[in-house]
């Protein structure tokens, strides 16, 4: 009887520890069930709140994108603008050669001559040729001796002069290029009559010299490529090469000319402009028919009376025709050295 007692006890003890473990399941259940619910809540949330903010990204991406573009399409109609009207003269003035002189003077033509295209454009020619001023081979000649050999000497002396400035530390530098900055504001029109007395104390009036000697000293390139040399050149590259023996020219020549080119091929091309298409100083220092350059002899075509506007404006289009291709060799070079010379670290 005793035995029966305690079993029923302990399985009556059991008994209790089974609904205990029983009730901390369906607790933790209930726990469980709880937290599941309060997470997908909480996802339903968060879904709701980016469903609710997702638009204001893509509308805020969406206005950008229609800024960006409204802003390229006024760049464009801008460049447009521009481009036209840097066009419309030369336009106009290779549309005159086809012209005769009576059409140019009485009527506005934006077209060429179609229907004697090359008859009247003939015509123009002979008559720009038979004019005793003019003579299209002695000019060209005259003007591309001048403007080549000046470009170069320009350049090539600019370069080295900008290179001395930067690379040596002298007493004097900063004095030295302020007053080469100063040379620049002096207008050539100035000390043009001081220059004719010492070329013709020199005797070189009636040559070429006196357009070509003075592009040695020219300021305003010597300012650009010292400001190119000072973003771009590294003073421990000069530092190596000296440590390797090389002296000074070639240390310019091989090694700090190649890493000017952009620079240089951007003066050359204003240089070359500049020269081709001077006028006041080649009107005053060239005295013989013989050194005329070719604007000074298209100049020549005007006359008192009567003057030949087709021949004129053909004889316009001949002399731009070198300018273009000068441009169009050295043009890859201009943004790259424009940019890079107007920056300054």
């Amino acid at each position: 009887m005793a035995d029966n007692k305690e079993k029923l006890n302990q399985a009556a003890e059991n008994a209790e520890e089974v609904k205990a473990v029983e009730n901390t399941v369906s607790e933790t259940k209930e726990a469980v069930e709880t937290t599941e619910k309060a997470v997908s809540d909480k996802v339903e949330t968060a879904e709701e709140t980016v469903e609710t903010s997702a638009p204001a990204p893509k509308k805020k991406m969406k206005s950008m994108k229609a800024a960006r573009a409204a802003y390229s399409a006024l760049v464009y109609v801008v460049v447009t603008f521009f481009s036209i009207l840097a066009i419309i003269p030369f336009a106009y003035m290779i549309t005159n050669a086809t012209w005769d002189t009576y059409t140019i003077t009485t009527s506005l033509k934006i077209w060429p001559n179609f229907s004697n295209l090359i008859g009247q454009t003939v015509k123009n020619y002979h008559s720009l040729v038979d004019r005793a001023t003019f003579s299209f081979a002695v000019g060209f000649r005259n003007s591309f001796v001048i403007s080549v050999s000046s470009t170069a000497l320009s350049v090539y002396f600019s370069a080295l002069t900008a290179y001395g400035i930067k690379v040596y530390d002298f007493k004097g530098r900063k004095p030295l290029f302020a007053m080469i900055v100063g040379v620049m504001m002096v207008p050539s029109a100035v000390n043009i009559t001081g220059f004719y007395r010492l070329m013709h104390s020199m005797n070189l009036l009636g040559t070429l010299w006196p357009l070509i000697l003075p592009a040695i000293a020219a300021p305003a390139t010597v300012f650009f490529i010292k400001q190119y040399l000072d973003s771009s050149l590294s003073l421990e590259i000069i530092e190596a090469a000296r440590i390797d023996g090389a002296n000074e020219f070639f240390t310019f020549n091989r090694i700090c000319l190649p890493l000017m080119m952009p620079a240089i091929s951007t003066q050359a091309i204003f240089s070359f402009l500049g020269s081709w298409n001077n006028f006041f100083a080649p009107s005053i220092l060239l005295v013989t028919s013989e050194t005329k350059t070719l604007p000074l002899m298209v100049a020549a075509l005007y006359g008192d009376r009567y003057t030949d506007m087709g021949a004129v404006n053909l004889g316009l289009s001949i002399s731009v025709v070198p300018i273009i291709i000068v441009y169009c060799f050295l043009q890859r070079y201009i943004i790259s050295g424009v940019s890079a010379g107007g920056v300054n670290e």
